[in-house]
């Protein structure tokens, strides 16, 4: 164990930790330090400069400092002195709470939706109470980690089924029967959208519940930015949409939608619901404002789009592998966390900043850093990032990483 005290410098008020625990420490992280890191954590690179190009967040509307949002939170913060911190069941039906949730569900196109402290907490309720040890939940293999969590919490036996292949998963329910189908509709590390109708054909064949995830597409697409399942027309049929309120939103929050007939239900069964505070006042104001400055947002929406069309040309003109997504979400997986790292570091000299997501967030050897993109991006940001990726691919060799070969290799099969 010298290894992980030499990395952890335990304070002389601390009592010595258990040697379970630290032999489970040093079997899972101290060799990934040492060899993969450099000692160094992996997912801290350099402050950003002040002339970087950050592509590092999820505000993909450009909504951080809107007056609007501004305004309503500090008023809220001004004039709402009789609040009561206390969990978010206990809240009347005439608590602007719930009137937000109402007006989430609404615009979605559904009857009634919750708030949560967080797109992890939303998903992680909503699978506990609409699954038990009898309900098979079939997942897309690289749906959200809090959707497999909320399986858990179930107690639900959770079966995964190749991403985005909707043939896959209709053996999967033809071998162990109906249950509850969970799927992204734009994946939070790859930027690939969802094959969403042939998904929800398949589970309504089978009889089966559809949960969609609409984090990273609520805001962003569909009329008035209502997401994919309203863009497609399937919102009638798909039985759960849940959201975090940290994209687009640019907010602290997650949501998801139920019948009306689900209300009480819920509020008495959802254990992330019951055991945390309800968001606070000023919060809710903002989100409340944040809805009707994304409803009016369809020049951001074109502008988003119009940046990814672009960014994703650029890039793969330049030889990188991004053929997995199609989305705002660019993923640029070098394979090993350490061949990630110098990924990241390249990008940060030339002031383009992105996120590194290794395991869990990813599988093992599929490290990646990920750029989001966003309406705001200025043309000189633009073309800053583009030149950027052309000086860099040389030194980094994209066309080498092990997603490129195994793409290569796919294509001679076929």
């Amino acid at each position: 164990m010298e290894v992980v005290e030499a990395v952890v410098q335990t304070p002389s008020c601390e009592p010595r930790l258990p040697a379970a625990l630290r032999n489970r420490i040093d079997r899972e992280f101290s060799a990934r330090w040492t060899q993969q890191w450099g000692g160094k954590f992996v997912l801290h690179g350099r402050p950003a400069g002040p002339g970087a190009v950050r592509l590092d967040g999820n505000d993909y509307l450009g909504v951080t400092g809107h007056p609007e949002i501004v305004q309503a939170q500090v008023s809220a913060l001004r004039q709402d002195t009789e609040a009561v911190v206390q969990s978010g069941v206990f809240l009347l039906d005439s608590h602007p709470a719930h009137a937000l949730e109402k007006g989430l569900a609404h615009w979605i196109g559904k009857e009634d939706g919750f708030l949560c402290q967080s797109g992890y907490a939303a998903n992680l309720g909503l699978l506990q109470i609409i699954a038990d040890e009898q309900t098979p939940v079939y997942l897309d293999s690289l749906a959200h980690m809090s959707l497999w969590e909320g399986a858990r919490a179930a107690k639900a036996p959770a079966h995964a089924f190749r991403h985005n292949d909707p043939a896959h998963l209709e053996r999967m329910l033809q071998l162990k029967g109906p249950g509850v189908v969970v799927v992204d509709s734009v994946y939070s590390t790859t930027g690939a959208l969802c094959p969403l109708r042939e998904i929800v054909e398949v589970a309504e064949r089978y009889d089966s519940i559809i949960v969609v995830d609409e984090s990273h597409s609520l805001g962003t697409h569909g009329p008035a930015g209502a997401g994919l399942c309203a863009q497609l027309g399937l919102t009638h049929r798909v039985h759960f949409i849940t959201a975090s309120l940290a994209k687009a939103f640019a907010g602290r929050a997650g949501f998801f939608t139920a019948p009306a007939s689900m209300r009480y239900y819920t509020l008495i069964s959802a254990f992330p619901n019951i055991f945390s505070s309800s968001l606070l006042p000023h919060e809710v104001a903002g989100l409340a404002a944040t809805l009707g400055v994304i409803r009016r947002s369809d020049d951001a929406r074109a502008r988003l789009h119009a940046n990814t069309a672009r960014l994703r040309s650029s890039l793969s003109d330049a030889g990188y592998p991004i053929h997995q997504g199609t989305e705002q979400i660019i993923s640029l997986e070098a394979g090993t966390e350490s061949a990630a790292m110098r990924l990241r570091d390249v990008l940060e000299e030339r002031d383009v900043i992105g996120s590194i997501f290794c395991a869990p967030a990813t599988s093992k050897n599929r490290a990646m850093v990920r750029l989001t993109l966003s309406a705001g991006l200025t043309e000189a940001e633009m073309a800053h990032v583009e030149r950027v990726a052309r000086e860099a691919a040389p030194i980094l060799q994209p066309w080498d990483w092990p997603i490129a070969r195994r793409a290569r290799a796919m294509a001679g099969r076929s």
